[in-house]
């Protein structure tokens, strides 16, 4: 998937997320390891590791619980 389209659907989880009481972040996080594959979430580690331009503060966190 292009890198756009991951940081474009990462951010619109984290938009929901955001809104809702408790830990964003760990909610994110839960929501990529039930309903993305492998393969996307190692994009979108990878994708954090050149830099993670464009990706919501909550997003980035929830990667580090992946």
């Amino acid at each position: 998937m292009s890198p756009e389209k991951m940081v474009m659907m990462a951010n619109q989880i984290a938009t929901f997320f955001d809104t809702q009481p408790g830990d964003a972040a760990d909610k994110i996080a839960a929501h990529l390891k039930d309903y993305w594959e492998p393969r996307m979430r190692a994009q979108l580690l990878t994708y954090l590791e050149t830099g993670g331009g464009g990706l919501k503060p909550s997003v980035i966190a929830a990667a580090d619980r992946l």
